[in-house]
């Protein structure tokens, strides 16, 4: 009897290449039926169907952004790998042109690219320190001085000037200071705001008029439907480790450890399944190695990793 783990990886590999096929432009509507008629044939071709449909929307949305078909050829006689990896290609490139980092770069007037660091001196002396995948823009006027965090993760250090605050818009929130260091990090479903010096206030358009009031050591996480959380006492060294050349997790969630490592590897991470994002990661890695990171999630959770042509896909075990 064959093994069945082999069987369940045999019927995603198929599965893929169908909805790869499927997707790629050039289908027919006889494709279409027969791979209906393959789904209904037995339940394990179902959920093997589901699974691909997930890895595909995965695949194609980069942190919840819209998915951007790709139009591809895809030929029949293409392996698995190759041909998923060829999507891949489109379909990153392709998404992230239409609503993710690649268009943002376009509209930033700084921005770094995967693995990239960069210090900025603003013209009123503060300094800008731009983590991997980020992009911003910098608006300076007479009454105040406005960041716009479109993607990424930062930290600022802020000159002193009470008559102009310092402001750092991101996603529907924005954090107020004047002279203080701080640093924001675009997460998957939050924005974290951790200060480092002095402090800081911040608002969301859902709670605009009571402020969070954080100080030295503490951090302020907003979700994306505006609500704040209180502020909590945090190592900042810690939180900031990536300032050193570190990646530091202390009991992190996987969904935002996998973003924070895609900032400084080439390729996509998919998820499969909603129940991983919750399980925990815990470590100090270098960021001059970003593979350790997946070393040690294989290691120590119940997951499987499969590595692909730009695209990793990290399942139940």
């Amino acid at each position: 009897m064959a093994d069945a783990k082999a069987i369940d990886e045999a019927l995603s590999d198929q599965a893929i290449e169908w909805v790869v096929r499927l997707h790629s432009g050039h289908a027919t509507r006889a494709e279409h039926e027969a791979f209906a008629r393959w789904r209904q044939n037995d339940p394990q071709h179902e959920a093997a169907a589901q699974e691909a449909e997930t890895i595909w929307s995965g695949i194609g949305t980069a942190g919840h952004k819209v998915r951007k078909s790709e139009r591809a050829s895809a030929r029949a006689k293409i392996s698995r790998r190759a041909l998923l990896g060829v999507a891949s290609v489109g379909l990153i490139g392709g998404g992230l042109v239409q609503t993710g980092l690649l268009r943002l770069t376009f509209l930033a007037d700084y921005s770094t690219g995967i693995g990239e660091r960069k210090t900025i001196a603003l013209s009123d002396g503060s300094t800008i320190q731009m983590n991997a995948r980020s992009a911003l823009s910098v608006s300076f006027d007479r009454t105040q001085r406005l960041i716009s965090l479109f993607e990424g993760q930062a930290t600022f250090s802020v000159a002193h000037d009470p008559a102009r605050p310092f402001l750092v818009a991101a996603a529907d929130g924005q954090t107020k200071a004047t002279g203080t260091a701080f640093d924001v990090d675009m997460r998957p479903e939050e924005v974290a705001v951790t200060v480092l010096d002095g402090t800081i206030s911040v608002t969301t358009k859902v709670v605009a008029e009571h402020p969070v009031v954080a100080g030295l050591n503490q951090r302020v996480r907003y979700t994306d439907d505006g609500m704040i959380l209180p502020a909590e006492d945090v190592n900042a060294d810690i939180e900031t480790a990536w300032r050193r050349g570190k990646l530091a997790f202390n009991n992190r969630r996987l969904a935002e450890v996998v973003a924070e490592v895609e900032r400084y590897r080439r390729g996509k991470i998919v998820l499969v399944g909603s129940s991983l994002r919750q399980l925990s990661v815990t470590g100090l890695f270098d960021l001059t190695d970003p593979e350790s990171v997946l070393t040690t999630i294989r290691q120590t959770l119940p997951v499987r990793i499969t590595e692909l042509p730009l695209v990793t896909i990290i399942r139940h075990a």
